[in-house]
């Protein structure tokens, strides 16, 4: 495949040619080369890169955690350690919002089943939230 623009680009990888410019000014893609008015052109690796970050994004990973990745990705020296670290303490981030979501949810469902929802104007609901 030859150098492509943005919006072949971001077709290709799945990503809006938006959140394309944004990962190059993160850094997350090398510079990429520009025509002589200016438009920029991708090549196959750079849209490989992109659905690299996209599959990452999907996964949750933060902007910095990604970086990281994408750092690791293109060192063929790295540690395998060092992935897994960064995996394994995004799991950890991961197993304690479930939790928090489990914990928000059979409270929730415990007001909801408490709340008459008739005409009156007593509500567990609301005196829970005003708590």
């Amino acid at each position: 495949m030859s150098a492509v623009p943005i919006g072949i680009a971001a077709e290709r990888s799945g990503v809006s040619p938006r959140m394309v410019r944004h990962y190059e000014g993160l850094g997350l893609l090398p510079p990429v080369a520009r025509t002589e008015s200016g438009y920029r052109q991708y090549t196959e690796a750079d849209v490989h890169t992109l659905r690299f970050i996209r599959r990452a994004r999907d996964l949750g990973f933060s902007m910095d955690e990604i970086a990281e990745l994408v750092g690791l990705w293109h060192d063929r020296g790295r540690a395998s350690a060092s992935v897994k670290r960064i995996a394994q303490q995004h799991l950890g981030e991961l197993e304690q919002r479930i939790a928090a979501l489990q914990s928000m949810h059979r409270t929730l469902s415990h007001l909801v089943h408490c709340c008459q929802g008739d005409h009156r104007p007593d509500c567990p609901i609301l005196d829970d939230l005003a708590r």
